[in-house]
């Protein structure tokens, strides 16, 4: 045989889909699975949210009344409040999931969908609170005296709005493929196991 006629024959041969495991057991897994995975990335994402305030007091314990007056702080601990009541709601949609017995292929497929808007409404809204934060840091030094903002104000005008700017691009670049790697590529292989439904 030539080698063409191998490569005739190849082609022509039916690529047989390697029989999966069952879908539904897979995806109600509680040991492992994209579903898990999911959990496990919205369960670190709200303890590290709960801990970065106290991280932050913890710093300041030798002036913990300026820290508990302090605009940037209480901002701060708004986010976190914020970004931990986002995941959790976000955990318990992937554990409905991952709870349901009767699962529809429709419905999988909304809440897939609804976790992935709410995916891009997270990455949104981290960008708008790097720049919320960016105008507090430039205004709070006219209502409160902090020594570090005062020596970050001593810099040029355009070199903190050029770092301003530097953050927000290298936020925009690194939240997407972040996002991607500890979210998306879970999201995508439960419609990769969807697809296989019927």
């Amino acid at each position: 045989m030539e080698l063409d006629e191998l490569k005739k024959i190849w082609n022509e041969t039916p690529v047989k889909n390697k029989p999966t495991t069952n879908i539904m057991e897979l995806i109600q897994n509680k040991n492992y699975g994209p579903l898990v995975s999911l959990k496990r990335t919205y369960r670190k994402q709200i303890t590290v949210m709960a801990l970065l305030p106290l991280l932050l007091l913890a710093t300041n314990s030798n002036n913990i009344e300026h820290a508990l007056t302090s605009i940037l702080f209480w901002s701060y601990v708004i986010f976190c409040v914020g970004v931990i009541l986002f995941a959790f709601y976000n955990y318990q949609i992937v554990k409905r999931m991952q709870t349901m017995h009767t699962m529809v292929k429709a419905n999988l497929e909304e809440q897939i969908t609804l976790l992935e808007k709410r995916a891009n409404v997270e990455i949104w809204g981290l960008r708008c609170a790097l720049l919320f934060f960016a105008i507090l840091v430039e205004v709070v030094p006219y209502y409160q005296h902090y020594s570090m903002l005062d020596k970050w104000h001593s810099f040029p005008v355009l070199v903190r709005i050029g770092t301003y700017t530097g953050l927000l691009l290298l936020q925009y670049f690194f939240n997407r493929q972040l996002k991607q790697q500890r979210v998306g590529r879970h999201l995508d292989y439960l419609k990769e196991l969807i697809d296989q439904m019927q």
